[in-house]
């Protein structure tokens, strides 16, 4: 049996990417009924707004779902009070110290899930009493490691060094890259960049088809200072990379970043002002597609795959 499909009681081994401003109950939902596990992403609401959608996502699934946690946000005492009050199940934590809330959660008894970006820190997570670990490569979207390891070679480090399942993230946009994670140790994936462009995610309409047209080596990894992030190329990503070179402070970076960019790019849609966050993937998205119609099409090729491997052999 599957270790991913057995600890959040699902059909496929796929875990929907808990992205900010683009994750909303609609996605999650979608998502969970398909068979793979939706996350909600609470990094972008306040906690009224996070209470709606876990109110909402139960409406609209049946289904295990869960709640992507950034610990770095502010409400986060709050965010986890609704948490246990509606007995979500599963919550992703990213962003900060697992130590810190795993405990609680885990008492109320929640699946708690740590992203980490190096073996390192895999290890800190199994230590502090997770369920499993989202170890995330550099090709990934948004917040993002500062190790720039890459998932090809960050799934079998980790893999060799924690007992717990296994989940691979970044650059995993299509079934032969499930495979490919699978063979190398992951138990299962989570997919961010390509649910993005499905017709349930929360990002706007001309996010989504920026995306589309993204063209390889459109994406860098930035602002390492302050929360590194993974950025496509507009005004907003180049006037970051001046301050770069003319050596501007992370005060320089910090007051260029202000408040709101990401919500300006990916939610209002703002394409020239706005932080414009999705992963190395993106230039391989051609299509918005409903996200039952995404999880399918990976476990078809996953399986294609699978057989061509195995007939290779």
């Amino acid at each position: 049996m599957n270790r991913v499909k057995s600890l959040f009681n699902i059909s496929h081994p796929i875990v929907q990417g808990g992205m900010i401003w683009c994750s909303g109950w609609e996605l999650a939902s979608a998502v969970s009924n398909a068979g793979g596990l939706g996350l909600i992403g609470s990094g972008s609401m306040y906690p009224e707004v996070l209470e709606l959608h876990i109110q909402r996502c139960k409406q609209a699934t049946q289904n295990p779902f869960g709640v992507n946690v950034p610990l770095l946000y502010p409400n986060i005492e709050q965010h986890l009070d609704l948490i246990i009050k509606h007995e979500v199940p599963i919550v992703f934590t990213s962003a900060g110290n697992p130590k810190t809330h795993t405990k609680r959660l885990k008492e109320a008894g929640i699946t708690v899930v740590h992203v980490v970006s190096s073996k390192k820190f895999a290890l800190k997570a199994q230590d502090a009493g997770v369920d499993a670990v989202v170890a995330e490569g550099f090709e990934a979207g948004g917040h993002n490691g500062r190790e720039e390891t890459t998932t090809l070679c960050l799934i079998p480090s980790v893999r060799e060094a924690i007992d717990i399942p296994l989940i691979a993230a970044g650059g995993i946009g299509s079934g032969k890259a499930m495979l490919a994670a699978m063979i190398l140790g992951a138990d299962g994936v989570q997919v961010g960049s390509r649910f993005l462009a499905s017709h349930e995610s929360s990002a706007h309409i001309d996010f989504k088809k920026r995306v589309l047209q993204a063209e390889e080596g459109e994406t860098k990894l930035t602002l390492k200072e302050l929360t590194p992030v993974r950025l496509l190329d507009n005004a907003f990503s180049r006037e970051i990379e001046a301050i770069y070179e003319r050596k501007g402070t992370t005060e320089a970076l910090a007051a260029h970043l202000g408040r709101g960019r990401a919500k300006k790019g990916m939610f209002e849609g703002d394409l020239v002002n706005g932080e414009l966050e999705v992963g190395q993937v993106s230039s391989m998205i051609k299509e918005i597609k409903p996200a039952s119609d995404i999880v399918k099409e990976l476990m078809e090729e996953y399986h294609r795959a699978l057989t061509a491997k195995t007939l290779l052999l």
